[in-house]
């Protein structure tokens, strides 16, 4: 481990905004961990939105994008906004030994930047996320990525989304897969911010959008008997559509929709178990948070992450409903069956010292 006497020297962390679930609160989390390494941590986002309680250790910059719509989307829009990125950190936090890009329009502008030290980490099995198996616009899709990411190393947040990775793009740079960070003692701190008003229940925490598939959690609840009410912890573009499902399927009496939650961690520590039914993952934290809980958990054998955190037991296939529905009949006869180990290669200070390692950081 790192000497936490070490000099100042500065991390920037760059997102597009800290709105959101798993890649901001992935920056916030690793953030933290630099600086209990030592260092001087600094969050660049281009969007002022903010759904998190702030670290007061970390500095926050804001470059607004929306000033920049004027200009031509695409590579000219970008370019711009690399040199005035450049110019920004060069004059207000000087020279980085690190700057980790996060989610696609950084990682954009970030491609046309001159600083060194910058990698990108990918979030996402990106085939999947993109659909490159569905669209005829795949090989130019395809070819900007490849244009993109080779121009600094990528770090992988799973096994399967680095195989994925390599797999569609080839050997363009150097790639790395270091597993998304969990503070165990956080998670358990800020779990006991409060108690629940609900008890005896399942949970599950994610965002209302395509990859999560609410619709195939709430068809196999419905097959259940429905003795452990479902909560769910999230927002998004599909809420009215997961609205009418429950409707639909008759499930308004146990299906309690709670919006997004800053800290969901004392729902995830109350519940009997949690549940994941997502098609695609990158490597889904919340899976890690309810280890460190000591919480039962069920998911899905999604292309990447579940697997490589859960025993085999533990995993439902992909988009199959009898299935989710009979895994989760078993779980709630006794979810203790599903209890894991929390993995402590997945804390925060390890995966901060591997991110140096990346750019063979010395001290």
């Amino acid at each position: 481990m790192l000497n936490n006497k070490i000099s100042k020297d500065k991390v920037v962390l760059s997102i597009n905004s800290l709105q959101g679930a798993g890649a901001e609160r992935f920056v916030l989390t690793i953030g933290a961990a630099f600086h209990k390494l030592g260092f001087d941590v600094h969050i660049l986002r281009f969007n002022s939105k903010v759904e998190f309680t702030l670290d007061g250790n970390l500095t926050y910059h804001l470059i607004e994008y929306d000033r920049y719509r004027v200009l031509p989307k695409g590579r000219f829009r970008d370019m711009v906004l690399a040199k005035t990125v450049d110019r920004y950190i060069r004059k207000n936090i000087t020279n980085p030994v690190l700057i980790l890009s996060n989610l696609e329009r950084s990682d954009n502008i970030f491609s046309y930047s001159k600083l060194p030290n910058i990698v990108y980490v990918i979030h996402n099995t990106l085939s999947l996320l993109h659909k490159f198996e569905q669209t005829k616009k795949t090989k130019g899709r395809k070819d900007s990525f490849k244009s993109i990411y080779s121009k600094n190393p990528c770090v992988c947040v799973s096994n399967g989304v680095k195989e994925d990775f390599i797999k569609q793009f080839g050997n363009i740079t150097q790639v790395t897969a270091i597993h998304n960070p969990t503070d165990r003692e956080v998670v358990q701190k800020q779990a006991s911010a409060f108690v629940p008003e609900y008890q005896n229940y399942i949970i599950h925490v994610g965002s209302f959008k395509e990859a999560k598939r609410h619709d195939l959690l709430l068809q196999a609840y419905a097959q259940t008997d429905q003795s452990l009410p479902l909560l769910l912890l999230g927002q998004g573009k599909d809420q009215i559509e997961i609205e009418r499902l429950i409707r639909e399927l008759g499930l308004a009496d146990n299906v309690k929709l709670l919006g997004f939650c800053e800290n969901p961690y004392p729902y995830i520590k109350n519940a009997k178990f949690k549940i994941l039914t997502s098609d695609w993952e990158g490597c889904p934290m919340v899976i890690p948070e309810a280890l460190a809980l000591g919480v039962p958990i069920i998911s899905t054998d999604c292309e990447s992450g579940p697997r490589e955190v859960l025993p085999e037991k533990n995993l439902m296939p992909v988009n199959d409903v009898n299935a989710i529905a009979n895994k989760l009949k078993l779980a709630m006869q006794d979810p203790q069956q599903f209890f894991a180990e929390f993995d402590e290669s997945l804390l925060p200070v390890v995966a901060a010292e591997k991110y140096l390692d990346v750019v063979k950081y010395k001290n």
